[in-house]
């Protein structure tokens, strides 16, 4: 039998909430996703403004991070050509994001879940998705 550490809403709540408020002050309105270790949808935001296209993006690179226990532009980076993963991104249907923008989420080293952000540049969303990851690492101690 296995015992699984997971997110709960209440932490989905927080990370976005933090990711948000990210958002808010870098004035770029984002679509914000959370999944649990599985890459499961938990909870997902869309701010005002959010664009249309970033909402299936922002899941999926909360997926990808969650599923793969990486961060999305780490897999950028082995994905290219001629590097190790090159075409990584065209599995699971094309589910697989390597633009930056999706963390996976960690309690006591233990990956619980991902979080997803997109509409912004791949800076503008890792800074938010960072953003959410610390609000959650805050509660936590």
């Amino acid at each position: 039998m296995l015992n699984i550490k997971r997110l709960d809403i209440d932490d989905a709540y927080v990370l976005i909430a933090g990711a948000r408020t990210k958002a808010e002050e870098i004035g770029v309105p984002m679509c914000i996703a959370v999944t649990d270790e599985s890459g499961n949808l938990i909870a997902f935001e869309r701010m005002n403004g959010g664009k249309t296209t970033s909402i299936n993006l922002a899941i999926d690179k909360s997926f990808t991070s969650a599923g793969v226990r990486k961060s999305t532009h780490v897999l950028g980076e082995v994905s290219q050509p001629g590097k190790p993963a090159f075409g990584l991104s065209s599995t699971l249907g094309g589910r697989l994001v390597v633009v930056a923008g999706g963390l996976p989420v960690l309690s006591d080293g233990e990956v619980v879940g991902g979080i997803g952000v997109s509409s912004g540049s791949p800076a503008q969303d890792l800074e938010v998705a960072e953003a959410g990851v610390l609000a959650f690492a805050a509660i936590q101690k």
